[in-house]
This record gives C-alpha cells, sequence and structure tokens, in this order.
C-alpha cells in the first residue's frame, strides 16, 4: 500500500510539474506575444522576420522603381516596375504615356509623384500623378505649363512644386492642392547669362533646384553664370525671396546638380563643363567652398548627376560623352572631404543614377544604351560590380525608389 501511494504520489507530482511547465511556456508565448506587439508599435508598424523588413505587412525589400524616359523612337513616357532591393531582380508593373518625362520625385510621403515635361516649346509642363504602390499603376491629377521651356528639374517641400527650366533659365513655383494636384503658377525666377562657353552658356539656364536640409532656403544651379542662386523661403513656405550674392563657382564650370549630406552639414555640387565636385560646408542659407576635386578626369564637359551612398561613407558621379561612366569617391563623414576611390565604365550617356535605400544597388540610367544597369555597391570600399540584370527600355534618363 505504502508503494503504491508513493507511486502515485510520485506520479501526482510528475502531472502537476507538466503542467506548471505548460503554464509557464504558455505565459511566454503570450509575452512574447506583448513584446512583438511593442515592438511594432514603437517602430510605426514595421517587423523583422528572417531578415526582411514588412510594413503593415508589405516586403519592404520590394520597392517600387519610377523611371522617367526621353520619348519617341520606343518609349512612350514613365513606366514602373517592381525591384528587390536584396537580389537586384526586376519586373515591370505599369506604365503611364507622357511627353519626355525627363526628372521626376516623389513627394516625402510617396503618394504622389510630380514629373516634368521637358519640351522646348510652348508645351512644357509639370504633371502631378497619384500612385499606387502595390500596382505601380499612376493616374494624374492635373498637369500644369511651366511658362519656361525645357524644365528638367523638380523639388517639392511637401507645400509646392518647383521646376527648373533649362531654356531661357527660369523657376516656375506651383503651390500644391490638399489632393496633391498643382495649383496655378505664381512666380517666375531668371537665372543669368555670364558665362564664356559660347555653345552652351550663351543663353542663361537653371539646371536645379534644390531645398536646403533645415527647409528655411532654395538653391538654383545657374548653369550659364557659374553661380548659386540662393532664395530664403517664406513663413508661409511657399513664397520665395530671393537673397543677394549669389555662391560664385569657378569660370566655365557650368554647375549642374547640387546635394546635400544627410546630416545637412556638407553640400556637394558636380559641374557639367568643368567635371569638378565642389564641396562646400553649410549653415544657416550659406555654402563655404573648401574642397574642389575632378570627376571627370577627360575633361568631356559631359558631367551629370551626383549622389552619396546611404550610409554616408561614399559618394558618386556620373560622366557622359567620354569614358562614360561613374567616378567614385570615398567620403570624411566628419570633415566631408572626399578622396578618389575608382571609376565604374558603365553604359551610354549615363544621365541619372540612384541607389537603393538599403545600399546596396546602384542603378544607372544610360541613355543611349537604351537600359538600366543595374550593379552591385561594395559597402566596405565602395566599388561597383555589374549584376547583368539590366532592365532594357528606351531612353531612360531619370530614377526613383519608392519603399
Amino acid at each position: 500500500m505504502k508503494k503504491s501511494f508513493s507511486f502515485k504520489f510520485y506520479m501526482y507530482l510528475c502531472t502537476l510539474n507538466r503542467i506548471t511547465s505548460l503554464v509557464r511556456i504558455l505565459k511566454d508565448i503570450l509575452f512574447m506575444r506583448k513584446l512583438l506587439l511593442l515592438i511594432v508599435l514603437l517602430l510605426g508598424n514595421h517587423v523583422i522576420m528572417n531578415g526582411k523588413t514588412f510594413i503593415k505587412g508589405r516586403n519592404t525589400n520590394k520597392l517600387t522603381l519610377v523611371i522617367g524616359t526621353y520619348t519617341g523612337g520606343g518609349s512612350k513616357g514613365i513606366y514602373t516596375y517592381r525591384l528587390d532591393q536584396n537580389t537586384g531582380k526586376s519586373v515591370p508593373l505599369s506604365s503611364v504615356t507622357v511627353p519626355n518625362p525627363s526628372y521626376l520625385i516623389p513627394s516625402k510621403d510617396e503618394k504622389f509623384i510630380y514629373a516634368v515635361s521637358e519640351m522646348p516649346d510652348t508645351t512644357a509642363a509639370l504633371n502631378a500623378y497619384m500612385i499606387d504602390k502595390n500596382t505601380g499603376h499612376l493616374k494624374l491629377i492635373n498637369r500644369r505649363l511651366t511658362q519656361g521651356e525645357d524644365p528638367c528639374y523638380v523639388s517639392t517641400n511637401g507645400h509646392e512644386v518647383i521646376t527648373a527650366n533649362y531654356t531661357g533659365g527660369s523657376m516656375s513655383v506651383f503651390p500644391l492642392r490638399k489632393d496633391g494636384g498643382l495649383n496655378p503658377i505664381i512666380r517666375q525666377f531668371h537665372g543669368h547669362l555670364g558665362g564664356p562657353d559660347i555653345t552652351r552658356q550663351n543663353s542663361p539656364h537653371i539646371h536645379c533646384v534644390r531645398f536646403s536640409p533645415d527647409g528655411k532656403y532654395i538653391f538654383a544651379t545657374d548653369f550659364s553664370a557659374d553661380q548659386i542662386l540662393r532664395f530664403r523661403l517664406a513663413s508661409d513656405k511657399i513664397t520665395l525671396l530671393p537673397l543677394d550674392h549669389p555662391i560664385t563657382i569657378d569660370t566655365n564650370s557650368g554647375p549642374r546638380h547640387l546635394i546635400f549630406s544627410s546630416d545637412g552639414k556638407f553640400a556637394y555640387l558636380i559641374s557639367e563643363l568643368s567635371g569638378n565636385i565642389t564641396v562646400f560646408r553649410y549653415a544657416n542659407g550659406n555654402l563655404k567652398r573648401f574642397q574642389v576635386i575632378t570627376a571627370d578626369v577627360h575633361h568631356a564637359q559631359g558631367s551629370a548627376d551626383i549622389h552619396i551612398s546611404p550610409d554616408g561613407k561614399f559618394l558618386y558621379a556620373s560622366n557622359r560623352l567620354k569614358n562614360d561612366g561613374i567616378a567614385i569617391f570615398s567620403r570624411n563623414q566628419l570633415t566631408g572631404q572626399l578622396s578618389w576611390a575608382g571609376y565604374q565604365n558603365t553604359g551610354i550617356h549615363p544621365r541619372n543614377f540612384n541607389i537603393t535605400p538599403n545600399g546596396k544597388f546602384l542603378l544607372v540610367a544610360c541613355r543611349d544604351s537604351n537600359e538600366i544597369e543595374i550593379y552591385n555597391r561594395n559597402p566596405r570600399t565602395g566599388l561597383l560590380t555589374d549584376t547583368r540584370q539590366s532592365i532594357r527600355i528606351s531612353k531612360p534618363v531619370c530614377i526613383q525608389f519608392i519603399k
């Protein structure tokens, strides 16, 4: 009897222990679920699983790639693709017919696309689209004439959209509607004549317009006068107030594209004619130059685009007309200074390029090769390797990503 009772008691304890363990497991599961929920709330609905990031169930390693082109000869306008920024593979999604959408940008909330129609006459315009991130479908909201020929660049601060109109050298300012559409143009600003290059600086040209990192100022590259124009943004975040004393660039430079570092402390200018990169310290609407370094060693007078890698460690600049490719510079993140790191030859006429948000790939729009080349980017050296996964498309000239 004692043995039988002891055995039953032993079995009872074992069962109790199992139940206790099960309860602990259930508590752990509930705790982990609460912890996961807390992480989701803290990250703003971002969840990381198996090395991939999801937002509200959407895999953010899948980007929507938006491509602007020169139309005619095979292209009809804007094209969208799905791009996997882990593998570099892409699949076509949608397209929309619009003349010469040579430059385009997404709004900050990525709900809208603003694309120029770079036309050499009175039909030059700015187009506002809604974009469906999942399907890549673009729906036109409205279109406004820029009242300046050949708009080649566009920027927005969420309150207005500004175009840089190359021919005639003007900037067009469009206040934004609540639905993302464009209100009528409110003002034009004009560049100046002044450069000695009689073939490309014999009339005013504005090539790029950028909002400063602090959102208080606007800078415009005055290509023909070899200077950067400055404007202060009024309290309504729409009205532009011209400032005296533009930033002077070296003679016969042809300033083209201007970018800022992510910390807002430095600015980098690529000049088309000189092939140089000018480096500035930025503070309170002022640009103070402290370095000039050559990106185009062949002096082909065709330098085009410039970007900093997402990690801030490297800067890239494209060159055309001779030895077409991408110049690569390492970047000191504390001082902003550049040093030569290498060069990657590309297809013909790399007018524009962009780097995926995760920094893994650099995509080059090779206009005259009719393709977008996809390069793997070495995060340690900054050097590029062709993945041989090019997108075949007629006359690509602008690349943007939507997460």
